[in-house]
């Protein structure tokens, strides 16, 4: 393809310079360019160009590009870019590179997955569902559904602003009101992802730490075994050892078997896979020598039934640990930690899902394995530390937690100090409305409340338009010709062979329309896991509950008043006119619409008829003749006040350092970040509790008073590059 010469990107002209080459500089430049992207982009300039190109950044959001020949191979020249995020940058501080295991091999979608919890956020052009910063709301779980991939037709971060000009905003969705009356400032929002850090709050109101990495004493085996000792030499134990640390990733370690017994086999076979997770054996024979080939399990799809060890009466079945991890939702991790010990992930459980785009700290219990075995994982896994083991009878249960506490960083800050001061106290003493955030209605054009206002109207056709459709805004190629060919020719398998990816919403709905048919929709829909299809109608509950409670807010303000809703041990009462000054706004409800609920009875009480009405359904008749698709309804609280609140305007120098001083960064002995009070970039850091089922965004909106949707987000970060 030939090479650059003298190139420089920002507006300066290029001289000779491949085509191909130049959309992938450019599209590394773009802070809008995803990670999983970059890396491909990454592995194609390498390959095509492995003789030239360095990077050099003058400034943020000023990206030159510089052609020398080299005589060395440009990996050695060049910082992955998984260490650089959102700019191409050197990583400095609390980004981590990704898990080896993580970036080389593709998760296993085929073992049985444990459910997750039904807030869950619509990441990406297609329908898959909903997940929070950190919130645990109520109610149903979600069984993930595969990622896309990396698909043409987004690889590039204009592509994805084109298809943010098409997403949602506040607006859309019903969210129009503040409590507080100081004036907004601008900031954006998870510049990195390190900018956003979750800590559970476990049942016992206890904020879970990651401080202790060593194994407790009672974890320890029965002496009753020691493999490790008897069978392998030492060269075969630095041998194993380097296999497992993806060191000899793409070889193998053969140990010949002297004692040619079935029992000696056995034994070095489990003493492989007990004391190095993520290896796998087999026998072999060669010139009639028996050996047992040891390789990695990465990329094979992991043994299905867990393996049995002794396990000791007297301690507890369940082995608790904290999990830190960085970058990773809660189910990539359980899908990573499950194959790296070869177990079905549903031994796993836990009390809440965290979010991709953040570092979390969280419980974890999983049945009948060591905190020994669990230890060793954190040799190989960069992007994640388990720690605090220990041993207890019960599992984690969805929902037990009390909450979350937040640490947050909005860069780039435009408020005063006196604005800083009057939103957090306002957050602090009067709290925000609980509205559902963004990432419960999707991010594209289609909204998952509009499906689920047509499955709510036994309007399947609909329903099949909607998701199938081609729709304004970039998208992934093969999604594009998806589409083009639903469209052209309505025939489920001509559109099923556009898609590589077969396990995303569209493909599961195209997969069932070719085996039942166009005229068995609802058996076709039912193709999609039942709880991501509970999702579209639980996000048309939440768009209803928005726009009434900003009604509410808009005729009455923040007092409790004659007609509205509050709960007694969990059973809803309308307030009299006497009742009512007895109550504070903090403590009115208002319903999710459905079957076994009351509703105000005022006026904007009135308004769900109305609005279900205009949206040709009986507020008096909530089922469905899908059983499933019933709504019992449920109470959420008009305004929530966090807990713990404090703040802190800091001034900073270098846009790469992370801010915020983590738990492995607090173990490992790092000191804590240093903010120049002459530095040329503000932040405000802001640290708050919620309880479960609350939008960390939104107490975020209440206090920039700015639409917090990734269309506007997308466009704050964009300008401010420019």
């Amino acid at each position: 393809m030939g090479g650059f010469q003298g190139v420089t990107i920002s507006g300066v002209k290029h001289t000779c310079v491949g085509k191909l080459a130049y959309f992938i500089v450019r599209s590394l430049l773009n802070p809008c360019t995803s990670r999983s992207i970059r890396n491909s982009l990454w592995v194609a300039l390498r390959y095509h160009t492995p003789h030239l190109l360095t990077a050099d950044i003058r400034a943020p959001g000023i990206c030159q590009i510089h052609s020398f020949f080299f005589k060395v191979p440009i990996s050695n020249l060049l910082v992955p870019m998984a260490d650089t995020e959102p700019m191409l940058v050197p990583a400095a501080g609390g980004e981590k590179r990704a898990c080896p295991a993580l970036e080389e091999e593709e998760v296993d979608h085929n073992t049985k997955r444990p459910r997750v919890q039904k807030e869950e956020k619509n990441g990406g052009p297609s329908h898959k569902l909903p997940q929070d910063e950190g919130e645990e709301p109520e109610g149903e779980e979600t069984e993930p559904l595969e990622e896309d991939g990396e698909g043409e037709g987004l690889g590039s971060g204009e592509a994805f602003a084109e298809m943010m000009k098409h997403g949602l905003t506040e607006l859309d969705v019903g969210i129009l009101k503040f409590v507080s009356e100081h004036k907004g400032f601008s900031g954006i929002l998870k510049e990195r992802y390190s900018d956003f850090v979750v800590h559970e709050i476990n049942r016992e109101g206890k904020t879970v730490l990651l401080d202790d990495l060593s194994v407790p004493e009672e974890a320890e085996e029965a002496p009753v075994e020691q493999p490790e000792s008897q069978v392998f030499t030492e060269e075969q134990k630095q041998q194993l050892e380097q296999l497992q640390l993806f060191k000899n990733k793409e070889g193998n370690v053969s140990i010949e078997v002297a004692d040619d017994t079935k029992e000696k086999r056995t034994l070095v076979h489990k003493a492989v896979k007990t004391l190095y997770p993520g290896l796998e054996t087999k026998t072999e024979e060669r010139e009639g020598k028996k050996f047992i080939v040891a390789y990695h399990a990465a990329g094979q799809k992991a043994l299905a039934a867990p393996r049995k060890h002794s396990w000791p009466k007297s301690r507890g079945a369940f082995c608790h640990f904290v999990l830190y991890k960085e970058n990773r939702d809660t189910m990539e991790a359980i899908n990573v930690l499950s194959k790296f010990l070869r177990m079905r992930p549903n031994v796993f459980s836990y009390m809440g899902t965290k979010d991709k785009r953040a570092i979390t700290v969280q419980e974890i219990a999983v049945l009948k394995i060591t905190a020994e075995r669990l230890s060793h994982l954190n040799k190989c896994l960069n992007n994640f530390k388990l720690g605090n083991f220990c041993y207890k009878k019960h599992p984690l249960k969805l929902g037990e937690l009390q909450g979350n506490h937040f640490t947050v960083v909005i860069r780039n800050i435009t408020g005063t100090e006196e604005q800083v001061q009057q939103a957090m106290s306002s957050l602090r003493e009067t709290g925000f409305i609980n509205y559902y955030g963004m990432q419960r209605f999707g991010t594209t054009a289609v909204p998952t409340h509009q499906v689920g206002k047509a499955i709510l109207q036994d309007n399947w056709k609909e329903v099949i338009d909607l998701i199938l459709k081609p729709r304004p805004g970039a998208e992934k190629g093969y999604l594009v010709k998806c589409r083009e060919e639903w469209a052209q020719s309505q025939d489920p398998e001509a559109a099923l062979q556009k898609l590589p990816v077969k396990r995303c919403v569209e493909g599961q709905l195209l997969r069932g329309l070719s085996m039942y048919g166009k005229k068995n929709i609802i058996t076709a829909f039912a193709m999609i896991p039942r709880n991501n299809r509970l999702m579209y109608i639980h996000s048309y509950q939440s768009f209803m509950w928005n726009t009434m409670v900003s009604r509410r807010i808009e005729a009455f303000g923040l007092k409790a008043v004659e007609g509205d809703l509050v709960l007694r041990g969990g059973t809803a009462f309308v307030l009299s006119a006497a009742e009512a000054e007895t109550h504070s706004i903090q403590d009115v409800v208002m319903p999710l619409p459905g079957f076994d609920v009351i509703y105000p009875t005022h006026h904007v009480g009135k308004g769900y008829r109305e609005m279900l009405s205009a949206d040709n359904l009986d507020i008096d008749n909530m089922r469905h003749r899908v059983r499933d698709y019933s709504l019992a309804g449920a109470y959420r609280r008009i305004l929530i006040k966090p807990s713990d609140v404090s703040w802190e305007v800091i001034n900073y120098e270098d846009p790469r350092v992370s801010l915020i001083h983590t738990d492995v960064e607090k173990l490992e002995d790092q000191p804590p970040p240093v903010f120049n009070k002459e530095g040329k970039y503000r932040a405000l850091r802001m640290e708050f509790s919620l309880p479960p089922s609350t939008y960390a965004t939104m107490a975020i909106r209440e206090v920039l008073k700015m639409d917090t949707s990734i269309k506007n987000q997308t466009q704050l970060n964009t300008t401010w590059l420019n």
